[in-house]
């Protein structure tokens, strides 16, 4: 199984494919970052690859995996990413 790419071979990848700096392709990378963190709450979207939501999850019991005792974890707020189905076929090759 291959490596993921690392943000400076991304950068690399997007200079070359763009025409523009590698400087300027990691400054995009880092401005789409911190956009998609202010906007999860609202759902942010990038185009057919997926989007982060905001979901609330009930409080439930779990166990203890070292002693096997029950305890309550409680309901929190949580982010989640949903695949596009463009992606998903792209991926998948369907």
């Amino acid at each position: 199984m291959a490596k993921a790419m690392t943000k400076s071979q991304i950068t690399e990848h997007l200079a070359g494919k763009v025409g523009i700096t590698k400087k300027a392709a990691g400054i995009f990378i880092d401005e789409m970052a911190s956009l998609a963190h202010k906007e999860a709450k609202n759902t942010f979207t990038l185009p057919g690859i997926g989007k982060l939501v905001l979901m609330n999850r009930k409080a439930r019991m779990g166990r203890n995996p070292q002693t096997g005792e029950p305890i309550k974890i409680p309901a929190k707020r949580v982010v989640k990413f949903r695949v596009a189905k463009a992606c998903k076929d792209a991926v998948l090759k369907k």
